[in-house]
């Protein structure tokens, strides 16, 4: 008898439920449970932001999102997003690749730090950086005797979008090159690359995929941030408005049509950045089937 075959004491087999034969009405119900939260919380909510943004229908859309304030949020928001990335993608892989191929004092420390914007509100993390950075702040006085603005300005906006973004790439790429150990480096060490040839040649391209998810969900939150964004701003509209302070500075305002304009625009933009993902995701399980096969 095969030895990898349970039995009992009066040597039958022993058949052990498989996880995925359930009673057809159980797997059913969890189904049906599942679709009507994600209808209920999620297809529902996203289509009456559309219903609503085109009430007026095409021409008060287009007119509502080239209104001058509006589309100084967007131009805003982009520009946020556009410095926030790079700096999340640089603190990521050097972060990453610290954590994930060496072993160093305080690493344990470093991890938890990286988690910190996790555990922390985001309006706690904006008015910490009134409370360096303000007039009435530790570095305010300094700050404004010499000629510099970083609350309710730009800045501002950026290091508060930063604070709330920097895990994303860390946390996508360190799992990555832990699971990678230490020998492609190794050999390429050996076989005489540079530390900088091993990093670009054989580390990077490893972790190409998990830096492109980390890449895609901090700019989702970095476009969609808005609690910390919020208390630095001091919503100043035109100047420092991103796009979801516009939408409910609008909404205040009793512009709901507008406001819901401006929202169909987040909302396309998260649903851009969902599909990008799911495109990326099916390309990499295709190379590594095709890597298997090999």
């Amino acid at each position: 008898m095969n030895a990898s075959v349970p039995v009992n004491t009066r040597g039958r087999r022993i058949t052990i439920p498989r996880a995925s034969e359930e009673v057809p009405w159980v797997k059913w119900l969890l189904i049906a449970v599942s679709t009507l939260f994600l209808t209920v919380f999620l297809l529902l909510p996203l289509a009456n932001v559309f219903a609503q943004a085109f009430g007026k229908g095409w021409r008060f859309y287009l007119d509502a999102l080239r209104e001058p304030h509006t589309w100084a949020a967007i131009r805003l928001t982009l520009t946020v997003t556009a410095i926030t990335v790079p700096l999340n993608l640089t603190f990521g892989l050097a972060a990453a690749w610290a954590i994930g191929k060496f072993d160093f004092r305080g690493k344990t420390l470093l991890v938890t730090l990286i988690d910190l914007p996790f555990a922390v509100s985001p309006v706690v993390a904006g008015l910490v950086f009134v409370l360096l950075f303000g007039l009435q702040g530790i570095l305010g006085p300094w700050l404004q005797e010499h000629g510099i603005k970083i609350i309710f300005a730009l800045p501002g906006l950026v290091l508060a979008t930063v604070f709330v973004t920097f895990p994303f790439v860390a946390r996508e790429l360190i799992p990555v090159m832990q699971a990678q150990g230490q020998e492609q480096e190794q050999a390429a060490l050996t076989l005489g690359a540079s530390g900088w040839q091993t990093f670009w040649q054989v580390t990077l391209p490893s972790a190409k995929w998990g830096l492109i998810y980390g890449i895609i969900l901090c700019n989702a939150r970095a476009m969609g941030e808005f609690g910390a964004v919020s208390v630095v701003s001091g919503h100043i509209t035109g100047l420092t408005d991103t796009m979801p302070l516009r939408v409910e500075k609008l909404y205040s305002e009793y512009n709901s049509t507008a406001a819901f304009a401006v929202a169909s625009l987040l909302a396309l933009l998260a649903l851009f950045t969902l599909a990008v993902k799911i495109c990326l995701e099916w390309k990499a399980r295709r190379e590594h089937s095709q890597a298997q096969r090999l």
